[in-house]
C-alpha cells in the first residue's frame, strides 16, 4: 500500500482538478507540448541567477544550453553534467527544465549542458539516444573551448531524461561514449514493457498514470521488438557492472516507481556504487513543481550534492 501523499502534492492535484487540465492521452501531441510548456509559470519558482547561460548547437544542429554556476571564474575548467529533460520523449525543452538545470549548477558547482534532443513522434527511438550521446561526446571533445574538464563528466535527467542518462552511462562503460564519473537518475524510465506492479497501482488521479505512459511509449517506441533493446530498456541490459556511480530518486506515487527501485537494486547488486532515495509521499514530476510542492528543492539539493561529491 502506498504512503499517503504529501499535503503539497494533494494541493497540486486539487489545482489540476480545478483547472480542468486535460490528460495528455486525450490530446494531440502538438497540443501537449504547449500545455506542458505553459505549466512552468505556475509550477516552478523563478529561475535563479547563474554566472552564464549560453545557447549552443551540437554539430548535428540539436540545440543545447550551457549553464555555469554562480561563483565560477570565466576560464575555470568545470566538471559538467550533461542533462536530458523529462517529458516522455514527446514534450519538454530547454525552458521547461531551466529552473532545475540552473539550480543543479549552483548547488553542485558544476556546469550543466542541457540538451534539447529531438522529440517523438517526429523522431522515434533511438533518435533521442543518439542526440544525447552526441551531447556527451560534444562536451568531451570541446571541453577546452567550453571551459569544462573532460575528465569530470556526468549524465543526468528526469523520467524520459533519466532513461537517456542511464543508457548513456552504459554506453560510456562500453567505450561508445567518453568515460563518466556519475549518473543522476530522477524517477527514470528503465523498462519499456511497462509490466511492473506500480503500473497497476497508479491508473488514475495522478499527472502520470499507466495510460499516460502507454501513450508516451506509443509515440516514442511503438514497436514491441524495440522494447528488448537495452537502449530503450536499460533494465534489460545483460550487465550493469562497471557503470558510473549513481544517484537514483524514486517516488512512491508513480507508475515508474517499481522499475526505478529495481534498477537501483540491480546497480548495487552488480557492484555499482549507488545512492537510492525513495520519497514515498511524492509524485512523479516533483522536480519541476517546486512552486507548489515545497520539498521539491530538497530532492534537487540531494541530487546536486551527490553530483558535487562525485566530482570532488
Amino acid at each position: 500500500m502506498a504512503s499517503p501523499l504529501h499535503p503539497d502534492c494533494v494541493a497540486f492535484l486539487k489545482l489540476v482538478e480545478e483547472l480542468g487540465r486535460p490528460r495528455f492521452e486525450d490530446m494531440e501531441y502538438a497540443e501537449t507540448r504547449t500545455l506542458y510548456a505553459g505549466g512552468r509559470k505556475v509550477l516552478q519558482p523563478p529561475s535563479p541567477e547563474v554566472a552564464e547561460a549560453r545557447d549552443l548547437a551540437l554539430p548535428s544542429g540539436v540545440p543545447a544550453r550551457l549553464y555555469r554556476p554562480m561563483g565560477s571564474a570565466a576560464g575555470e575548467a568545470l566538471p559538467c553534467l550533461v542533462f536530458a529533460h523529462g517529458g516522455g520523449w514527446v514534450v519538454g525543452d530547454l525552458d521547461t527544465h531551466d529552473h532545475p538545470a540552473r539550480t543543479i549548477a549552483n548547488l553542485s558547482g558544476c556546469a550543466v549542458l542541457s540538451v534539447d534532443y529531438r522529440l517523438a513522434p517526429e523522431h522515434r527511438f533511438p533518435a533521442a539516444v543518439e542526440d544525447f550521446g552526441e551531447a556527451v561526446h560534444y562536451a568531451h571533445v570541446n571541453a577546452a573551448a567550453l571551459g569544462l574538464d573532460p575528465e569530470r563528466l556526468a549524465v543526468g535527467g528526469d523520467s524520459a531524461g533519466g532513461n537517456l542518462a542511464a543508457v548513456a552511462a552504459l554506453m560510456a562503460r562500453d567505450g561508445t561514449l567518453p568515460p563518466l564519473r556519475f549518473q543522476m537518475l530522477i524517477y527514470p524510465v528503465v523498462e519499456m514493457a511497462q509490466t511492473h506492479g506500480s503500473y497497476a497501482r497508479f491508473t488514475s488521479g495522478l499527472p502520470l498514470t499507466d495510460a499516460t505512459m502507454r501513450w508516451f511509449r506509443a509515440h516514442y517506441a511503438p514497436e514491441p521488438a524495440s522494447w528488448d533493446d537495452w537502449r530503450a530498456s536499460p533494465l534489460r541490459a545483460s550487465n550493469l557492472a562497471g557503470a558510473a556511480p549513481a544517484f537514483v530518486l524514486t517516488v512512491g506515487h508513480d507508475p515508474l516507481c517499481d522499475e526505478g527501485r529495481d534498477y537501483a537494486a540491480r546497480l548495487e547488486r552488480e557492484g555499482v556504487r549507488v545512492t537510492h532515495v525513495h520519497a514515498a509521499d511524492m509524485l512523479h514530476g516533483v522536480m519541476t513543481m517546486g512552486a507548489i510542492i515545497k520539498p521539491a528543492l530538497s530532492y534537487i539539493d540531494m541530487a546536486a550534492r551527490a553530483l558535487r561529491d562525485a566530482m570532488a
